[in-house]
């Protein structure tokens, strides 16, 4: 299915299979339960957290995309003739090998197979532990007994990622060995202690790596492994029959276990590996763990389990169209990315995260809405925690150490209110404003007060002509430098607090909170209004004014003439007259959309401008200089279906992982996942993507596909069916849970434009399960 030279998504759409593992660029696995987490590539290369992936890193790990070449390695040593074999590419990239690697909901797998040799090393990270498996089999092609080595590798890092003076942090890991197993701690973390101190706080755990065969041999000394001037391609230590069994203070700590094994042939043997950590000196835990996960069976079990959850998750809200590829991005793959990639691990090869953001976090939240909504509304509780009592917020903060960046990024507070809207929405439950969080500076109000303080610190942030001051930037963080002095404005920021204004009003009412009602809709005239008298340049939205009242997307402007998000934002929350929208659309189709998506704006910075910030200094046509930034591409292909444009799915094919995978040498990024960016025309590598796993664009790109082709959107007073769908779709079926209600909905082409409700017709197209049936059988004749 999808088949290239590199690889294709399996028939039941549960995998992806890597034929070579020779990709572009390394195509990836993230797998998290949510709190441990591990990124690995095609090539075995990657690294390991528990709840932060740059503040609790396991393992050391160096940001190369080019040569992947850090990560959890196994050697396989012929003992009479020292030939050395990986069950992975990395590190030996070795040739005459036939590699084939599997991606998975929760797991990877390794194949690899030579003349003597054929091995399967699976990855795996349980549901409810803090550890990964690593299930290793051997087995022998030859017609002789084979006497082999099997070697283990990994450089501990304990802690904050990337331990970047090496010689400095080294000198504080402490490693143990008993029982074949390798533990590790280290003396110092690189966050504050409770006194605020740095450099002056215990790594809080105990690592470990373990194998479930008796040891020959181990070592804890890079040196003894490596060689003094090795490396992990040509590990000199390996050429000695015994590793040196050195463990302590005095290394450049890593682990590596060695197994002697004899096979017979056509015999297969296991080996099952654990890394992980504990609570630290909790030895007998460790203990239980090994015993645990000793079996094949315990690993498979752990395998299914998965499965099962990701196969939970996925069938709250399941589509059939004439289109597979839309149908297993929006079943599986981007369900997949927005939780496990983007908020359970918050990392990825191309930015290894692991805080929180504001705004990042709670927009991706959104895709709970369809699976879960509680875990929407647990996440919005979150950010409101980290939110001021004067309304302004973290612009993100640190998991465990409860560390925060506050700024003056305009947007970043307005996000609590537009997804408790969607929540609300979604739900209907409006009991949910009354729960209580407190602020970082002060006690427990309830989430109504919250959002209302953040909408209105924003209206305290207006400038003389009552529009936005964007500060120092607004959701584009590289318009860093547009309002450093106070005074500039945000034309993009106008629009989305516009919608909200408007649809808060309503929260408002229903919270009998009239004295607010009627200040967000006055408000919200005003600035409708401002928008409309300084910000139209004649065919479009402005995007914003420098402190000196330059525009910044205006046709007087010789580069960056026209901005993507102040068109579609003015059409998503009709900022504007209906003459203008239609302007401004026509003129997104005639500047921006392009082959590979909607570019976010044209022409690309040739230099660095630096009253505008950091988005002018990126090459031109790469990421927000003249690219698709992908999460911005999707709001233009909603503002596309808002319009009703027939063409409305072409476009959000246009940049579709599956097809464009279809390209691998041109795209470079993996078929299975959005990327964050493309680069545009501007770029000599028009439609390369880059930046994949760790974008926004995931959730949105779902949201795109079921709200704006498919057209089933949440509304106050029920789910309105209004698709977009492209000619040659006749028939669809979405499966679809709203307020605790099973939708199936069945769409059927007609010239008879009707909806059926449970065998009755209904006026209009927003259904509404007044009878609060348990399932509703739609049939929606468009």
């Amino acid at each position: 299915m999808f088949e290239t030279k590199y690889g294709y998504f399996s028939e039941d759409q549960n995998e992806y299979i890597i034929k070579i593992p020779k990709t572009p660029r390394p195509w990836v696995n993230i797998i998290s339960n949510g709190d441990y987490g591990v990124a690995v590539s095609q090539n075995g290369s990657g690294y390991s957290w528990k709840t932060h992936a740059s503040l609790n890193r396991i393992n050391r790990w160096e940001q190369d995309i080019i040569k992947d070449e850090w990560g959890k390695y196994f050697y396989i040593k012929n003992n009479e003739n020292d030939e050395l074999f990986t069950p992975t590419f990395k590190p030996m990239c070795k040739k005459n090998i036939d590699y084939k690697i599997i991606h998975g909901f929760g797991y990877s797998k390794f194949l690899a197979e030579n003349k003597d040799l054929k091995t399967e090393l699976t990855l795996t990270v349980p549901k409810d532990s803090s550890l990964e498996i690593w299930m290793l089999k051997i087995k022998n092609k030859t017609k002789n007994k084979l006497n082999l080595s099997v070697f283990s590798y990994l450089e501990w890092n304990l802690g904050t990622a990337p331990d970047w003076h090496r010689e400095f942090h080294k000198t504080f890991i402490d490693t143990y060995f008993m029982n074949d197993v390798i533990k590790a701690e280290k003396r110092m973390w690189d966050i504050p202690n409770e006194n605020g101190e740095h450099w002056n706080r215990n790594w809080e755990y105990t690592a470990f790596n373990s194998v479930n065969e008796k040891t020959s041999s181990a070592t804890s000394c890079k040196e003894n492994f490596l060689g003094n001037f090795g490396s992990v391609s040509n590990p000199e230590g390996l050429k000695n029959k015994k590793l040196n069994n050195i463990f302590g203070k005095y290394q450049d700590s890593i682990a590596s276990l060695h197994n002697e094994m004899i096979i017979d042939s056509d015999e297969e043997k296991i080996l099952i590996y654990t890394i992980g950590l504990v609570e630290k000196n909790d030895t007998k835990e460790i203990d239980n763990i090994k015993k645990i996960y000793s079996t094949e069976k315990s690993v498979l079990n752990e395998i299914e389990k998965n499965k099962k959850m990701w196969k939970d998750i996925f069938e709250k809200n399941m589509v059939e169209t004439p289109d597979i590829g839309f149908n297993l991005m929006n079943n599986k793959w981007l369900k997949y990315q927005a939780i496990s990639g983007r908020l359970w691990g918050r990392t990825g090869y191309y930015q290894t995260g692991g805080a929180f953001g504001f705004r990042d976090q709670l927009q991706d939240s959104q895709i709970f809405l369809y699976v879960d909504p509680n875990k929407t509304a647990e996440q919005i509780k979150l950010h409101a925690k980290h939110q001021f009592i004067d309304g302004s917020v973290y612009h993100w903060w640190h998991p465990i150490s409860e560390i925060g960046l506050k700024n003056n990024i305009s947007d970043n507070r307005l996000w609590l209110a537009f997804i408790t809207l969607r929540y609300l929405k979604e739900t209907n439950n409006f009991n949910f404003l009354n729960e209580m969080v407190p602020y970082i500076d002060y006690e427990d109000e309830s989430i109504y007060d919250h959002c209302i303080k953040a909408i209105k610190y924003n209206l305290s942030k207006l400038s003389s002509r009552g529009l936005p001051l964007i500060g120092s930037g607004d959701w584009n963080d590289g318009m860093s430098a547009v309002g450093t002095d106070g005074k500039g404005e945000s034309i993009w920021l106008g629009h989305f607090l516009y919608g909200i204004l408007n649809d808060f009003s309503y929260i408002c009412n229903k919270q009998k909170d009239y004295e607010n009602e009627d200040l967000f809709k006055k408000e919200a005239l005003k600035l409708k209004n401002s928008i409309n008298k300084y910000a139209w340049d004649g065919e479009w939205f402005i995007r914003a004014f420098k402190d000196d009242g330059k525009s910044i997307g205006s046709s007087k402007c010789s580069e960056g003439k026209i901005f993507l998000n102040a068109q579609t934002w003015a059409i998503l929350n009709n900022s504007t007259t209906e003459e203008r929208k239609e302007k401004a659309y026509e003129s997104l189709k005639k500047y921006l959309f392009k082959e590979f998506g909607p570019l976010l704006f044209q022409p690309a910075y040739s230099k660095p401008d630096k009253e505008i910030g950091y988005l002018s200094r990126y090459a031109p046509g790469v990421r927000e200089n003249g690219g698709l930034y992908t999460h911005a591409g999707t709001w233009g292909v909603l503002a596309a279906c808002k319009m009703n444009d027939e063409n409305s799915y072409k476009i959000y094919k246009s940049f579709m992982p599956v097809y464009r995978g279809m390209n691998p040498d041109k795209y470079f990024t993996e078929p299975y996942v959005t990327p964050g960016n493309v680069d545009g025309p501007d770029s000599p590598n028009f439609g390369r993507g880059g930046w994949s796993w760790y974008t926004g664009s995931a959730s949105w790109y779902f949201i795109t596909g079921m709200e704006g082709i498919l057209g089933i959107t949440p509304e106050w007073n029920g789910l309105k069916i209004s698709p977009v769908m492209p000619k040659e779709w006749d028939k669809v079926f979405v499966k679809r849970y709203f307020r605790n209600c099973l939708y199936n909905i069945n769409f059927i082409r007609s010239k008879n434009k009707k909806i059926i409700v449970n065998e009755n017709e209904i006026d209009g197209n927003i259904i509404n399960n007044e009878n609060n049936e348990k399932t509703l059988n739609i049939f929606v004749y468009f």
